[in-house]
């Protein structure tokens, strides 16, 4: 009773398990998909629309550095890995939001060195937009100033400079890191503060107020230019020095945020589905209340992780997947698969814990295993199926796995019972053929044996015979009885026989005679 109690709840687990997989197959393709663009921006290759970039993190790492101009090389290269990033977290956010809009660097479209732009929008066929474009500008902290005490000040004299000309006349939007943004949007405002009250002071003549009216719209479209920047000045020092180290970190962000989102769903369905059971239990007086509320606290908290987990692997797994250089493999992880190979992980896991509990044995173990994995294989197809055919997030994706995990399961139990049967006839099969086997064996001694037999006693009297053949066939041509009734005699007594008669006289008494004739 207990082992069925077992096996009811390890069903309504990976039930559990594989409906909260199917559902998040929406999910975990978009996050995954978002995964992908860092992926692509660690490694620069791009496999899925086969587009190499100039740059890639890992290349930019490898860049050759001055020893005696360590710290600037290293700067200017954060500068670069800095666009990067930029370009993988912008899209890897339009990706995870649904839009269609996406940034490129000027250089991987062949606009190598562009002069006012380093960033700009594309259209749906790769084409730059016009009034799109931005200028990164990551000003590090200087060899003096490790610390960047004094860097946001160091910023704002730059922009300040007549080299930066060309981009406020271009009215170009100037990108700095996110942890100098505010100190340097302060310093802008406080300049734009001053020369507004040296304006009103009226001590100015016409030719000063011309030039610091000039000086004001310069600051005001300073101003209305800057953007802050998705990353940081450390963001792009760590790129530049460990691109895997802060590609990695991207994919944990991303796949948490996942991760986040997989936990309610895995909280909502298994919610319901545990308050559904626990209720008919309930109600057929097979638990108490209390119980049955602490049991539904307990689901609902594993469903919870396992959402969570399911998500936030599942969205790893498929943004590497998506990046493959192997197109079978970019083409399953547009499937529910990365989500489902979670599912399978954590029902495989339970058999093998159960193995080591001694609950199944060996064989049972790798049973389970490869049901488990038939259907949650199955399950993902399906999932991926169900979304296409009802292309609501998470409906499509939960009836369509759960549909193809049904159908896996009574398929895989038509199949074990078919091959058990086929197990207990080979088993028949076996020991009658080992039954047959020792018959022939002893049929084959028992014949050798006869013939043994019988050849020795043929042999002894075969001399007999030809002899007494050889007078009854010459008694028969010259017709005389007596000596063929002694021949036949001669056999009779060798084998134990009595005579009948002696001779003709004797035969013809007996045929005469009224007594009966006893062969």
């Amino acid at each position: 009773m207990e082992k069925k109690k077992q096996e009811e709840r390890k069903d309504t687990s990976n039930i559990r398990n594989i409906a909260i997989a199917g559902a998040l197959e929406e999910t975990v393709q978009r996050y995954g998909s978002a995964v992908k663009e860092h992926v692509v921006a660690y490694s620069g290759k791009d496999f899925e629309n086969g587009v190499t970039l100039t740059k890639g993190l890992k290349s930019i790492s490898k860049s050759k550095v001055n020893p005696n101009y360590e710290h600037q090389n290293i700067q200017q290269q954060a500068g670069f890995s800095a666009e990067v990033k930029v370009v993988a977290r912008e899209n890897a956010e339009a990706i995870i939001n649904k839009s269609n809009q996406r940034v490129v660097r000027t250089d991987d479209i062949g606009r190598v060195n562009d002069q006012l732009y380093d960033v700009i929008s594309i259209d749906e066929n790769g084409n730059g937009i016009d009034g799109t474009g931005r200028q990164l500008k990551f000003l590090g902290n200087s060899k003096n100033d490790p610390a960047g005490v004094n860097t946001p000040e160091r910023v704002f004299k730059a922009l300040k400079s007549k080299k930066f000309d060309k981009y406020l006349e271009k009215d170009v939007v100037i990108e700095i890191p996110s942890d100098q943004y505010d100190d340097v949007l302060k310093q802008v405002i406080e300049e734009e503060e001053r020369i507004k009250k040296s304006l009103q002071s009226n001590k100015l003549n016409p030719e000063a107020r011309i030039k610091k009216e000039q000086e004001l719209q310069r600051i005001q479209k300073m101003r209305s230019g800057l953007k802050k920047s998705k990353i940081s000045s450390a963001d792009a020092i760590q790129a530049r020095k460990n691109p895997l180290l802060s590609t990695v970190k991207d994919v944990h962000d991303i796949s948490h945020r996942a991760g986040v989102e997989g936990a309610k769903f895995g909280a909502a369905i298994g919610g319901v589905m545990s308050i559904g059971n626990n209720l008919i239990a309930y109600c057929k007086g097979d638990i108490s209340f209390e119980d049955a509320a602490k049991q539904v606290a307990l689901d609902t908290g594993g469903a919870t992780m396992t959402g969570y987990a399911t998500s936030y692997a599942g969205t790893a797994v498929k943004g590497a997947m998506q990046n493959s250089s192997n197109a079978y493999i970019r083409t399953i992880s547009k499937t529910n698969l990365p989500a489902t190979l979670v599912a399978v992980t954590i029902a495989v896991t339970k058999s093998i814990k159960r193995y080591f509990k001694g609950e199944i044995n060996g064989v049972e173990c790798l049973q389970e295993i490869g049901q488990e994995g038939a259907n949650m294989v199955s399950s993902a197809l399906f999932a991926t199926i169900g979304q296409i055919v009802i292309p609501i997030p998470v409906v499509g994706g939960l009836v369509g796995g759960m549909i193809g995990y049904a159908m896996s399961t009574a398929t895989f139990g038509i199949l074990k019972s078919a091959l058990e049967n086929e197990k207990r006839a080979r088993e028949e099969r076996i020991q009658i053929e080992s039954a047959c086997k020792a018959y022939i064996q002893q049929m084959n001694e028992y014949r050798l044996y006869v013939e043994k037999t019988v050849d020795t006693y043929l042999c002894n009297q075969i001399d007999l015979f030809n002899q007494s053949f050889t007078e009854m066939l010459d008694a028969s041509n010259i017709n005389d009885t007596d000596w063929f009734v002694d021949s036949c005699n001669k056999i009779s007594l060798q084998f134990g026989g009595k005579f009948i008669t002696e001779s003709q006289e004797d035969f013809d008494e007996l045929m005469l005679s009224d007594e009966p004739l006893l062969l």
